[in-house]
């Protein structure tokens, strides 16, 4: 049987649609369905949140940085053992990049290309019957992208909720869902967005309470009845981030988190063994990998703890004398000399590269980028383009003398100039590689 799925999207980030998400795809996998969240964009915290609540691993569907082939190939796969697939919005349904048609990394597009119903979330706060007209424009602003239901979100009272969805079943939108305000079913955020779902004590209890708010306040027969087949084209991973190597060390703990589900799936479908190593814990990569891979997360948090682990940093000087080391974003910070916490203390780093960078001096760095690799690295081949997204505060404080590792463009592809460094094996960027160009 083919899957079936629904956008859930809203009007702009911090409407709800996440808690929304993340309860019903927990309510689902509690009735025993087998579900899977999927993301619109670029975001890899989310993911985390849907794989805990289902069992399934999440995915992220980017109509920007995949190509067509690629994001068709990864769409049919999320249907693979899944009776249901709930994809997630970023920031509002509509938001993306100016692009062209159906490559602005928008929900939007998603919407388009597999015929996908959107159940729409809408934090009523602040407003009553007004809810319609916000609901209308949604409905009538592009004909291609269809709106099914409408689930109101902290609402304060029953008086309310009849206001607003009077309103909005009047124009022809049903209302599956009204959820009134609880500050207890908020997620804990920080400076790159929720709080990871592995550093919750009691991570499972939170999301079976999002599940009870669900079942409590959405219509799930009426949502389920609500969504259609996901049937995408024909495509294939010819355009993944291939294998770096055939055994890879991966960092993986509270400070390093950040690599895409999908990176790591394709890696392990086309053969690679991953062998998780932890910074945190003073290991070191395996000597018997191929490459080690240093992902994105918050070692700005842990920064003195991974100074501290000399075996680490030891291990990782081993590693590089004679095999490819990548760091991104905050992999890369700690392949530096320094890394400046956000007190202002200062905490020696790997040195394996020459930059040095500050989390006290912030500044935000965000969307997307496109690389074009000036050597050969754990990313792939010279002159291979990478496309990918930064989001960082994180403020370079000391270039060093590396060579540069690739020419950088945004989204648009107005040039950045140089990003990242490389010197001998060892290489790093603070964007986030998701897949090739095409």
């Amino acid at each position: 049987m083919t899957a079936r799925a629904i956008i859930i999207g809203a009007p702009r980030s911090g409407s709800g649609k996440t808690s929304v998400t993340i309860g019903l795809l927990r309510a689902l996998a509690r009735r025993g369905l087998k579900v899977r969240g999927a993301k619109s964009g670029p975001d890899y915290i989310d993911p985390g949140f849907h794989t805990a609540a289902t069992g399934l691993s999440g995915v992220n569907l980017d109509s920007w940085a995949m190509s067509p082939s690629l994001l068709n190939a990864l769409a049919s796969q999320a249907t693979d053992d899944a009776e249901y697939v709930i994809l997630e919005s970023a920031m509002g349904l509509f938001d993306g990049i100016p692009a062209p048609e159906g490559r602005s990394g928008s929900a939007a597009d998603l919407a388009r290309l597999y015929g996908l119903p959107v159940l729409l979330v809408l934090d009523v706060s602040g407003q009553s019957t007004t809810a319609a007209a916000v609901a209308k424009g949604f409905a009538t602003y592009d004909p291609d992208v269809r709106m099914a239901g409408v689930v109101l979100n902290r609402l304060g009272s029953e008086r309310h909720r009849r206001l607003s969805g009077d309103a909005i079943e009047a124009i022809g939108l049903p209302v599956v869902g009204a959820i009134l305000r609880d500050p207890m079913l908020n997620l804990p955020e920080r400076h790159l967005g929720l709080v990871q779902a592995g550093e919750y004590e009691n991570l499972m209890a939170h999301l079976d309470r999002l599940a009870d708010m669900v079942e409590k306040s959405l219509d799930i027969d009426a949502i389920l009845a609500l969504a259609t087949p996901l049937e995408p084209a024909a495509g294939d991973f010819g355009d993944a981030l291939q294998p770096p190597g055939q055994r890879i060390a991966l960092a993986e703990d509270a400070a390093f988190t950040f690599l895409y589900p999908h990176v790591a799936t394709h890696w392990r479908k086309a053969g690679a063994e991953i062998v998780p190593f932890s910074p945190l814990a003073d290991e070191a990569p395996s000597p018997d990998c191929d490459v080690c891979w240093l992902p994105g997360g918050y070692p700005e948090l842990h920064a003195g703890k991974l100074a501290a682990a000399t075996n680490f940093h030891t291990g990782m000087a081993r590693f590089a004398a004679t095999k490819p080391i990548h760091g991104e974003c905050g992999g890369f910070m700690v392949l530096g000399e320094v890394l400046e916490d956000a007190d202002g203390q200062s905490h020696k780093m790997l040195g394996l590269l020459g930059h040095s960078t500050s989390f006290a001096k912030r500044k935000m760095n965000l969307g997307y980028r496109e690389a074009r690799l000036r050597a050969a690295c754990p990313l792939g081949p010279e002159g291979t383009l990478i496309r990918g997204h930064e989001f960082h505060y994180a403020q370079m404080t000391a270039t060093g003398n590396d060579e540069p590792l690739a020419d950088l463009a945004d989204g648009q592809g107005n040039p950045l100039g140089a990003s990242g460094y490389r010197r001998g094996h060892v290489s790093g960027t603070f964007f986030h590689a998701i897949a090739r160009g095409a």
